[in-house]
């Protein structure tokens, strides 16, 4: 008897990948119409057969979900992606992950090339810029995917979202810092104008303006050396300043760095809290104040999510804030 001709032999015969051949057979609009017409006529000429509800099942237990991030250099992203990936892991999924390095041109490579592979599901956290339909692809492969930390698609009813709620940090770390006696604070860090930024500045900006206080802001990429650059200016050139709330704690960590480099105490001198409490918040000296986002919890849940919405058919919510809570140490409360 003669062999039945598969998928294989058909991505052979017309010199392209087995995915490109199974893009084809689901009609996706990813493949160029030369290559579509390649296959085609590969299949016409083997005679193949395509099982549709045999490959349906195949692709919803592929067990491989995308994890793409923005940025795995930061612990914060790193801690986030570390827990998803085990949380998928211990229920029998694995995970493949991307780094875009803040590249929307990579990220829509990476989204292209993990449809591509076949993966059941995506979990996003964003690189602002580039195409504002980076995720038209997505929608058209029909594949359940959940936004986290960073929204780019507006369209949450396609692409849901969750997140912390930054706004509620905001105004606990600038209570906080008023509680203590200052009164001339800034916000330090976050690129101007990026959403992520505004939510994380709304609550502060809330709060100065109910106190009938100037608010001040230091924008800059959130890293160790904006923070500490920032924090000679402000000990040379502002020193009327008395308090940050920086924008992430690798900012915080750079400013408690540049302070010390200007004989400036953290604590007293001037108070600092962080965002985020990344691990070595409660290891640097002087201990630092931040606001919790509990990452490997949202880790753990935004798996959990997922796979709710993939296994059992339970979509979450258009958009779900988590919880923060504020972690008073010694950068605001003093040695």
């Amino acid at each position: 008897m003669k062999k039945r001709p598969t998928i294989l032999d058909v991505a052979d015969k017309a010199g392209v990948s087995k995915s490109t051949v199974s893009l084809v057979l689901q009609n996706s609009l990813l493949v160029k119409q030369s290559k579509r017409d390649e296959v085609k006529k590969a299949i016409k000429d083997l005679g193949y057969v395509y099982n549709r509800s045999a490959a349906g099942l195949r692709g919803a237990e592929s067990g491989l979900i995308g994890l793409i991030i923005n940025d795995l250099r930061n612990p914060f992203f790193t801690e986030f992606a570390a827990s998803a990936q085990m949380e998928f892991a211990r229920k029998g999924y694995a995970t493949v992950i991307a780094n875009t390095d803040e590249d929307p041109e990579i990220q829509a490579q990476v989204i292209d090339s993990m449809i591509e592979h076949g993966v059941s599901a995506f979990v996003i956290s964003p690189a602002y810029g580039g195409d504002a339909n980076a995720f038209d692809s997505i929608q058209r492969a029909g594949i359940p995917t959940l936004q986290v930390l960073r929204q780019i698609d507006q369209r949450t009813d396609i692409f849901p979202f969750a997140t912390h709620d930054y706004a509620v940090g905001g105004r606990l770390a600038t209570n906080h810092l008023l509680d203590l006696g200052c009164r001339n604070i800034a916000f330090a860090g976050g690129l101007k104008d990026r959403p992520i930024t505004n939510e994380r500045m709304s609550g502060y900006s809330a709060v100065m303006m109910d106190r009938g206080l100037a608010a001040q802001t230091f924008h800059g990429r959130p890293s160790r050396s904006f923070g500490r650059d920032l924090a000679l200016q402000i000990a040379t050139e502002r020193p009327e300043i008395e308090a940050a709330i920086c924008f992430s704690d690798l900012v915080a960590l750079g400013m408690i760095s540049g302070f010390a480099e200007a004989g400036v105490k953290v604590g007293t001198d001037f108070r600092i809290v962080g965002f985020d409490d990344i691990e070595e918040s409660s290891l640097v000296f002087p201990r630092l104040s931040s606001i919790r986002c509990n990452t490997e919890h949202f880790g753990r849940s935004s798996a959990q999510t997922m796979l709710s919405w993939i296994v059992d058919g339970e979509r979450p919510p258009d958009l779900r804030h988590y919880d923060v809570k504020l972690i008073e140490r010694q950068s605001s409360t003093g040695i």
